[in-house]
């Protein structure tokens, strides 16, 4: 009861007393919700060679930050030891060419020629022994040749015969299965080898593929390279990617098409536009944040965004214009009901309110406030509003 009392006494005293406050007013306006990141700047179209074998520099033409032409030569490696590669390889082609020819043409010509001969041996020894045959058969009823006799002339007839057989298979398939995958396969081997070391000698010359702009040459001239070493980075800057890592809090408030703004502390009074051209597709860890990672197309035609530059990403998830707003310090909220501190007749009057849209500086009044209404925001930190309260509004 005394407690009851109490308060009932201090709010008394407080409507009483004159509260300083600030004054916002209802305005129309436009208002925007965010999605605030970071992200880094990669180039969309861009070459990135690298050394094809462990060899030396030979010429380097250009320098960072030079903007060159498409067909440019930038950079050239010692190519002697790809010459010889190449040279050895095409030699191989020759000889495994040579076997392919033999495999369709039954064998080379001295071979044809062999076993042409071989053919016509045997087809004459299997024409002796069968007029042997012949002629001992015509004895043997005359009985003048033995049974003995007969038979051993059968067996002559039959081994001529099988070596005839046997010349006929071989005059037909001179080659084994086995000889005609050995030579395939070497053929299919001397070509991959050329063509290697075809690719590897063009890749030891660097031209530039697009005009653009060299903005990383790590190697000089003279200078030793291994297998895979970065040699030089050209890209096309005039529009350049950003990949932007967005908490995963905020991802399904995200649209393809939605409007992004991109800041670069270098150039803080600078700001580019572009749309959002993905949305995540997996969560990952990025420095110890859950992220979805987006990208955005920048038109970036004076080349003033960098590759690998970080810069400060801003996603227009919605925006409303022509709407009643407010600034966000003036709404509070009891028990999930929103509600404002209205200035009338220099008193305070507690107005429920209907919202819609906020951000962190502006809040959506769709109900409860007309256009142009004052609402009260403290001025003194210890000095709490209260309804019905006298008040003078300081700046």
């Amino acid at each position: 009861m005394l407690a009851a009392i109490g308060l009932a006494v201090l709010l008394s005293f407080t409507r009483q007393t004159t509260v300083k406050v600030h004054q916002v007013m209802v305005e129309r306006g436009s208002i925007r919700s965010l999605v605030s990141t970071n992200g880094q700047i990669e180039p969309i179209e861009r070459l990135e060679a690298h050394a094809p074998i462990p060899t030396t520099v030979k010429r380097v033409l250009v320098k960072e930050g030079d903007h060159v032409r498409k067909g440019q030569l930038l950079l050239q490696l010692d190519d002697a030891d790809l010459v010889s590669r190449a040279a050895q390889a095409q030699a191989q082609m020759k000889a495994a060419a040579a076997s392919e020819s033999a495999l369709k043409n039954g064998g080379t010509q001295q071979e044809v020629q062999t076993l042409d001969a071989q053919l016509r041996t045997d087809r004459n020894a299997f024409d002796v022994a069968q007029h042997n045959l012949d002629a001992l058969r015509k004895l043997q009823q005359e009985g003048a040749a033995s049974s003995g006799e007969v038979a051993a002339a059968e067996e002559a007839l039959k081994t001529s015969e099988s070596n005839l057989k046997l010349a006929e298979q071989k005059k037909k398939d001179p080659y084994s299965q086995p000889e005609v995958s050995k030579v395939r396969a070497e053929a299919a081997e001397a070509q991959a080898a050329y063509q290697a070391a075809e690719d590897d000698l063009a890749k030891s010359n660097v031209h530039a593929p697009f005009d653009g702009v060299v903005y990383s040459l790590p190697v000089k001239q003279g200078a030793f390279v291994q297998a895979g070493d970065l040699l030089v980075q050209e890209a096309d800057l005039s529009k350049v990617l950003v990949r932007a890592y967005v908490d995963e809090p905020d991802i399904g408030r995200l649209q393809r098409g939605q409007k992004v703004e991109i800041t670069w502390d270098a150039l803080p009074s600078r700001t580019w536009s572009g749309t959002l051209n993905s949305v995540p597709s997996v969560v990952k860890l990025h420095s110890a944040r859950n992220v979805g990672e987006v990208t955005c197309a920048i038109d970036n035609h004076d080349l003033k965004l960098l590759p690998n530059v970080n810069v400060g990403v801003t996603i227009v998830v919605a925006q409303l214009d022509d709407v009643l707003t407010l600034e966000r310090d003036a709404l509070r909220v009891d028990d999930g009901k929103p509600y404002v501190y209205r200035i009338v007749n220099d008193h305070l009057r507690r107005q429920p309110v209907e919202i819609a849209l906020q951000n962190l500086t502006q809040v959506q009044i769709t109900g409860g406030l007309p256009q142009g209404a004052a609402v009260a925001i403290p001025a003194e930190e210890n000095r709490p509003l209260v309804d019905g309260a006298p008040i003078k509004v300081v700046p």
